[in-house]
């Protein structure tokens, strides 16, 4: 006769995966993929990629600094081990250092899925022992991008409905400044 265990004598591996972005700034889209994932991992590494190419508002250190705000008050809630750290090189390269099994991907729309399916491609090439997990952005922010975000502030616009408080303080007072970016 075949027999299972009860689950509490069930010992599961733990799963581990990494959420790769820039996050200039963090974004409620981003929140909302870091506490879904939290959901299904059971630990979590929020890389914050340098990615001076893209010309950030925000210093590397502010960014995982914002990011981790946020990242803390998911891990109490789910119980989830989340960190929150800097990257640069390959993501496949950064999962093998932080030993994730999965990269996690957030996509809002059919041009999201697009270049992820192409990327997707290229990790699964460099190292097919990491899974992709894509992750539907919620209804309520699949239309959120930084680009935007940070667009909407430059011109005066109203993107407490975008980002988490401490982020939208901290773009504001970015935009605001005179002489920004010098």
């Amino acid at each position: 006769m075949w027999r299972t265990r009860p689950v509490s004598e069930t010992r599961r591996p733990t799963r581990s995966g990494i959420y790769p972005g820039t996050f200039d700034p963090i974004t409620n889209g981003h929140v909302d993929i870091i506490h879904r994932a939290a959901r299904i991992l059971d630990r979590l590494v929020v890389g914050v990629a340098m990615n001076a190419g893209k010309g950030p508002l925000f210093p590397l250190e502010e960014r995982v600094e914002l990011v981790r705000a946020e990242a803390e008050i998911i891990a109490r809630r789910t119980g989830t081990i989340i960190e929150v750290v800097p990257f640069e090189g390959l993501l496949v390269g950064f999962a093998r250092d932080v030993g994730a099994e999965v990269i996690v991907r957030g996509l809002r729309a059919v041009t999201d899925f697009d270049y992820e399916f192409q990327m997707a491609g290229m990790n699964r090439r460099l190292d097919p022992e990491i899974e992709l997990l894509f992750l539907m952005a919620s209804e309520g922010n699949h239309f959120i991008s930084s680009r935007f975000v940070k667009e909407i502030a430059r011109l005066g616009g109203d993107i407490s409905t975008f980002v988490p408080h401490l982020t939208r303080e901290r773009t504001l007072a970015r935009v605001r400044a005179p002489h920004q970016g010098e």
